[in-house]
Order: C-alpha cells, then sequence, then structure tokens
C-alpha cells in the first residue's frame, strides 16, 4: 500500500506545478499585450500659454477611478476603526482601563472638510417634507426600533399625527412623564447619558475621562464687565478666575449627550437669569461618545449656543452643541438666533445681550421652564459656579432624564 501512494502523490504534485506555470505564462501574456495596446494608442497635444499638454483619448480615462479608490480606502479605515472600539470594549469587560488613542491633526482636518453643514441643511430640509399619511406609520416604526423611543411617553401616541420627520423629533411629552425633582438645586435640562461631570481645574474640562477641551476656547473671551449684572471676584488671572463671582466658591461642569432616541427638548437647569448668548457657526461633527474620546476639543470644533447668566450662587451657564444633522438649535425666546446659516463662516462667532434699558437684569428661567430644542439628537454642556459642598447625585455613564436631580448643596 506504501509502495503506490508515493508516486500517485508525486502526480498529482507535478500536475498541480504545470498548471500553475501555465497559468502565470497566461498572465504574463495578457500583461503584456495591454502594455503594448497602452502603447499604440494614439496622443493628441494642446496648447496653455507656454505649456504643451498631451491627452489621452477619452476611452481610457476608464483606467483613472478616484470614487472606487476612495471608497475603498475609507471603508478599510472605517473597519479598523470599528475593529479598534470592539477591542477597546472586550479590555473593558475584563475592567482594564484603555487610555484614550485621540485623533492626529491631519485625521481632524480630514473630518472638518467634510461638508457636514451642507449635509445637515439638507437633512433639515428632507425632515420637513410631509409624509403622505399611509406613510407615517412604517417610517416612524422603524425609527422607534432602531432607536428605542418610549412612545407612551408623547403627548400624542398616534404617529400619524405628525407630519413630518421634524415633528416627531420635536414631539412633546405629557406632563406627567417627567416630573421636576423640587429637592435638589440643579436638575437635568434633558433626556440623555452622563459622559462627565466634577469640578474644573486648570481651565480644563474633560468631554470624556482623559479627554479635555480649553474653557476659554469653548465659552469664548469673558464679556465685558460693563455688560454683566455682576461683577468677577478677581480682576484679572485665569479664565477660570474670572468666572467665579464670589470668594469661596468653585466651577463645575456636566456634560450630557442626547441620543437620537431621546426626547430633544431642553429645558432650565436651575432658577437663573440668562444675561448674554454668544452663537459660535462651526463644524458639525458627531458629538457621540466614541467620537469624544477620539478628537480632543471636540465641542470647541462645532457649532454651538452659550447662554450666560447667574444663579443664586454666581455664574451659570448652559450650552447647546450641535452635531451632524442637528443643524438646528432653537432658544424659545431668542428670536434672532439662526443656527448652521451659510450667512456665518466657522471660526467666528457673534454676541447678544438680553440686558437692556428697559430689561436691566435679562431673561428670568424657572427651574424645569422650557429652554430650546434641537432637531435630532446633540450635547448640553453646563459650567456653573456654587459653594465648595456641591455634591452631585450622578455616576458617569449613567442614563439620566429630564427633571432628575444633578446636585444640590
Amino acid at each position: 500500500m506504501a509502495t503506490s501512494v508515493g508516486p500517485r502523490c508525486l502526480r498529482l504534485l507535478c500536475g498541480v506545478t504545470s498548471w500553475r506555470n501555465s497559468l502565470l505564462h497566461h498572465e504574463n501574456t495578457v500583461l503584456s499585450h495591454f502594455l503594448q495596446s497602452l502603447r499604440k494608442l494614439p496622443v493628441r497635444a494642446f496648447y496653455t500659454n507656454a505649456r504643451r499638454v498631451h491627452t489621452a483619448p477619452a476611452r481610457t480615462l476608464f483606467l483613472l477611478r478616484p470614487l472606487p479608490i476612495l471608497l475603498v480606502t475609507g471603508s478599510g479605515y472605517a473597519g479598523y476603526r470599528q475593529y479598534e472600539k470592539y477591542r477597546e470594549r472586550e479590555l473593558e469587560k475584563l475592567g482594564l482601563e484603555i487610555p484614550p488613542k485621540l485623533a492626529g491633526p491631519w485625521e481632524v482636518a480630514l473630518y472638518k472638510s467634510v461638508p457636514t453643514r451642507l449635509l445637515s441643511r439638507a437633512w433639515g430640509r428632507l425632515n420637513q417634507v410631509e409624509l403622505p399619511h399611509w406613510l407615517r406609520r412604517p417610517v416612524y416604526s422603524l425609527y422607534i426600533w432602531t432607536f428605542g423611543v418610549n412612545m407612551k411617553e408623547a403627548a400624542v401616541e398616534d404617529l400619524h399625527h405628525y407630519r413630518n420627520l421634524s415633528e416627531f423629533f420635536r414631539r412633546k411629552l405629557k406632563p406627567q412623564a417627567r416630573p421636576v425633582c423640587g429637592l435638589h438645586s440643579v436638575i437635568s435640562p434633558s433626556d440623555g447619558k452622563i459622559l462627565n461631570f466634577g469640578q474644573v481645574k486648570n481651565c480644563e474640562v474633560e468631554q470624556v475621562k482623559g479627554v479635555t477641551y480649553s474653557l476659554e476656547s469653548f465659552l469664548g473671551p469673558r464679556i465685558s464687565t460693563e455688560d454683566l449684572p455682576f461683577p468677577p471676584a478677581t480682576p484679572c488671572g485665569s479664565f477660570r478666575n474670572q468666572l467665579v463671582t464670589r470668594e469661596g466658591n468653585e466651577l463645575y461642569h456636566c456634560v450630557i449627550y442626547l441620543a437620537p432616541g431621546d426626547y430633544h427638548c431642553f429645558h432650565s437647569p436651575t432658577d437663573w437669569t440668562v444675561s448674554h448668548r454668544r452663537h459660535f457657526p462651526g463644524s458639525l461633527m458627531s458629538v457621540n461618545p466614541g467620537m469624544a474620546r477620539w478628537i480632543k476639543e471636540l465641542f470647541c470644533h462645532n457649532e454651538r449656543v452659550v447662554l450666560t447668566g447667574d444663579w443664586k450662587h454666581g455664574f451659570f451657564s448652559l450650552t447647546a452643541v450641535g452635531a451632524t444633522n442637528v443643524g438646528s438649535i432653537r432658544i424659545y425666546f431668542d428670536r434672532d438666533l439662526h443656527t448652521n446659516s451659510p450667512r456665518y463662516s466657522k471660526g467666528s462667532y457673534n454676541d447678544f445681550s438680553f440686558v437692556t434699558h428697559a430689561n436691566k437684569e435679562g431673561i428670568p428661567m424657572r427651574k424645569g421652564e422650557h429652554l430650546g430644542e434641537f432637531n435630532l439628537g446633540s450635547t448640553i454642556v453646563l459650567i456653573f459656579e456654587a459653594p465648595k459642598d456641591f455634591n452631585f447625585k450622578l455616576k458617569a455613564g449613567q442614563k439620566i432624564r429630564f427633571g432628575e436631580a444633578l446636585g444640590s448643596l
């Protein structure tokens, strides 16, 4: 039996080798004929001023296909990023803390080059297209199933009531769906997920654990002391010290991420007075937790509306940060605000004061009162001063709903 297997294997190996050699010869022959045909193609020439330019016939343009190259490259990069996220999740399940891997300058520049503002404006117009009555239920049901929307909390549960996607995104809740906590001085202004919270140190704020952004870059330069209803505690020094208005107080922050399935309106987190609005036109990059871990100063790149004023303990601010497909940020009492507008360019900001000769204080807001809304979902950032014994009632990563306690003294 052993003597008959050897020759059979040898014959099989010789056959495979011969087949491979013939295949390679065939490939080389085809490639040679292809290159010879390229050399025989006629070439036209024309002159532009002092330069002579040669062009090949139109039929050779099929060789230049940048779109497939970009698609393949982009898909490969996206797949690599998904693998990196999967590996991080698996290591986190094992209890290992993974240091954030920040995007390089070229990656941020590449992302910012995407026309997200134009795409968001197009998405906004698409959302305002009225859907046929028969199409509303299947479209909204798909959205509800995808993002886990609880329609039992909606003021109007009938899906046929919402004429377009924009109305559905901005749906109101039943009055009893979100009771406002009266025991704590600061409540959550919206539904969402707590990304980070704590005390502001060294003029740096954490957007997620380990990834920070500049407080001054985020809020912009301090407004004129003459426009303030209260003087700063120190006339000079760090930007943080310019915000703190009372001796012994500290500066605190809290970041809340609104997912697409969350309730999209936001409310006043406490009793305070809004004296100033600053609008930063900017990019509209995604602000989901994965992006917040990847891009440093993500919130400083994106379009945002900063409302500043004071509460019983001094400085208080609420910032609504835009994101991809969330170019629309609306503040109910501010009719002059127009976000994601082509009239505004990136890198600038425009100010508006609510303090006038007729209104010396500004816009008073009560805790839980309607303040504004997003289109889809985004992020709310609170930055405020309070005494040193202020305590947050939170855990990083927890889900929270509008009206629930953030912290108190």
